[in-house]
This record gives structure tokens, C-alpha cells and sequence, in this order.
């Protein structure tokens, strides 16, 4: 059964940068396999995109040699299941932030009797170039469970959390973080509170030895952010790449702009 190239190097200390897929075209998605980047997650939690077109993109990205990754809607039994079934060598897991709510999500990726994953399907295998049984019997080593620290309240548990077993990574939204911080009136956390946050996962992350990770938007802060630690760093997506570059040319050309349009 192939290995899990990414989960090998979190596991060694390695950073990987990736990227995330908005679209779930499977003509985009089959470019961005071959781009270099050594994973691609594909966002179900905010992008419309059905069971049938994920499987086809996880097959894709698999078959191009990248490693597909899922950020399911939540850290749902039934959602962590249907993604690792249709393909995807892994999954992120939003919203994390209460141990048990990790539990769940730890408990779907594994097959007992380290978890509760049930055993069926077949388009797992394929996608790790094995027969069901060697899958059956080699997943729980290869399969990928990142869970995301999203709220204050995540942070406050990001200890015991990240020190469960089954925790490959942490992963930061930092937008969502930003949210959550937000005071009663509705006030934004200030860049520097903001700033604070993300480096208290850190340390966390580097106290427990789990690797962490954020979502940036600049080949600048991937360099930075590698620098302070961080390793499972997800470069902007396929959407922001397209906007940006599409945005720059019409300036360029000194047409109506339209701004705004993708944040990350």
C-alpha cells in the first residue's frame, strides 16, 4: 500500500505546504495535482460541492501523485466516514474545541479497534494503489486527521486536545479565529491580541509535539511562518490564485475593478 508522504513528514518534523481547492472542478483540480504542491485539501465545508464530485477530484489528485485531503462541514461520524470512503488520504476537522468533539472526530478516522470507522467501499484503496484488504489493514498508519483550532475556547482546551492520540496536526483558521475573538459589541481582537492567539497554539503545538499549521495568503508569510515553527501551512487557494491574478491584469490594463471577492 502506498504511504502517506505528508503524514510522514509532519510526523518528522517537516513543514508542507499546500494549498486548498474552492472550485471542486475536476479540470482545475487535476492542474493544481500537478502544480507541486504536496497536498491539496478540498473545502466541503464552505464550497457546494456533492459526494459524487469529491470522490472524482480525490481520485484525481491521487492518481497525479499529490495527497488529496477533505475539510469536512463539521466532525460529524457519518461526514468523516463518507470522505475517507470516496478517497481522500485525510481529513480537517473544523471547529474543534472541546476534547471530546476531538474524540469524535479521531475515533471516525480510525478503524477498530482504535476507532469506530466502519469497513466498506472501495475507492479508498484505489486511491492509495492497494487491494481493500491491505487498506483495511494499513489505513489507520496512512490516513491523515487534522483538526482545527478556530475559538478561544479551542485554545483554552488546545493542550489536552492536541496531546490525544490520532492527532497528526493542527490547523488554524485564522479568520474564524479572528470571529470568535470578537467581544460582545462585536468588536475585532486587535492584530496584535490576534497575533497573540496564534502564537499561544504555537507554543502549545511545539510544548505537546504536534505539528500546527495556518492558512496565509503570501509566499512571504510562508517563509515567516516556517520560520517560527509552524509546519502544515496552507497557501491561499485555487480561487484566491485565479481572483488575484485576474485582478492584477484588468489594473494593469486599467479596467472597472471588482475587489474583494475571495479572501483566502
Amino acid at each position: 500500500m502506498k504511504k502517506n508522504p505528508v503524514k510522514a513528514a509532519l510526523a518528522a518534523g517537516q513543514p508542507q505546504v499546500g494549498t486548498w481547492l474552492s472550485f471542486g472542478d475536476l479540470f482545475a483540480s487535476r492542474i493544481m495535482a500537478r502544480i507541486g504542491f504536496p497536498w491539496l485539501t478540498l473545502d466541503m465545508e464552505h464550497s457546494p460541492i456533492d459526494w459524487a464530485q469529491a470522490s472524482a477530484v480525490f481520485g484525481a489528485i491521487a492518481d497525479a501523485g499529490c495527497v488529496p485531503l477533505a475539510r469536512v462541514p463539521r466532525g460529524d461520524h457519518d461526514l468523516i466516514k463518507r470522505v475517507l470512503d470516496g478517497g481522500a488520504h485525510g481529513i480537517v476537522v473544523p471547529m474543534v474545541n472541546t476534547v471530546e468533539e476531538a474524540k469524535i472526530a479521531i475515533a471516525a478516522t480510525k478503524y477498530p479497534p482504535v476507532g469506530n470507522r466502519s469497513v466498506g467501499g472501495g475507492l479508498h484503496s484505489m486511491n492509495f494503489d492497494a487491494t481493500p484488504g491491505d487498506y483495511f489493514k494499513y489505513a489507520n498508519d496512512e490516513v491523515l486527521c487534522i483538526l482545527q483550532t478556530e475559538s478561544p475556547e479551542g485554545v483554552e482546551n488546545a493542550e489536552e486536545i492536541y496531546s490525544l492520540p490520532g492527532v497528526d496536526a493542527i490547523f488554524v483558521g485564522p479568520n474564524d479565529l479572528a470571529f470568535n475573538m470578537r467581544s460582545a459589541d462585536g468588536t475585532d481582537p486587535t492584530p496584535e491580541e490576534h497575533e497573540a492567539m496564534l502564537q499561544r497554539i504555537l507554543a502549545i503545538g511545539k510544548k505537546v509535539g504536534t505539528p500546527v499549521g495556518l492558512h496565509v495568503l503570501s509566499t512571504d508569510d510562508v517563509k515567516r511562518r516556517i520560520e517560527e515553527g509552524w509546519q502544515f501551512i496552507a497557501l491561499a487557494s485555487e480561487l484566491k490564485f485565479m481572483t488575484t491574478e485576474a485582478q492584477r491584469c484588468v489594473a494593469e490594463l486599467g479596467l472597472k475593478q471588482a475587489e474583494d471577492l475571495a479572501r483566502y
